[in-house]
């Protein structure tokens, strides 16, 4: 005679034997997309450190931070999709607009710090801006 712990054992067991545990196509795709927006991430901090105005800041701050957020969450969308299931399919769809938002928005927002910085006088550094720049940083170091 079968009890209801040995049914809810032998369910355990079948759940537990469906999963081969490797990883999939799409898994290992989120996991470059993530690495890619990670490298992403790091090239936009080295930007806004080594760039010498506040419009080539902006510039890398909003391109690094749309892209890399972008890949980064794409592939996370990738890696938790584990089979085609409603449920995988709603966590990727607002995954997605996730995305889509940021899409919209941190442009924008980019666009609108430099339009507010160029109405208060900032302007661009030109080439002898820089050079001068320079110059001055060497004469510290010497």
């Amino acid at each position: 005679m079968n009890t209801g712990m040995e049914n809810t054992l032998s369910v355990a067991t079948a759940v537990s034997n469906t999963g081969d545990g490797g990883i999939l196509p799409l898994q290992i795709l989120g996991m470059v997309l993530g690495v890619t927006g990670l490298v992403f991430f790091l090239g936009a901090a080295v930007g806004l450190v080594r760039f010498p105005d506040f419009y080539t800041r902006m510039h890398a701050a909003g391109k690094g931070d749309t892209l890399s957020t972008m890949l980064m969450l794409i592939g996370f969308a990738l890696v938790t999709m584990q089979d085609f299931s409603l449920t995988s399919f709603l966590i990727v769809l607002k995954i997605l607009s996730v995305v889509l938002f940021i899409y919209l928005t941190s442009p924008t927002s980019s666009h609108a710090l430099m339009r507010a910085a160029f109405e208060d006088d900032e302007m661009p550094l030109s080439e002898e801006d820089i050079k001068k720049s320079k110059n001055r940083n060497r004469r510290k170091k010497s």
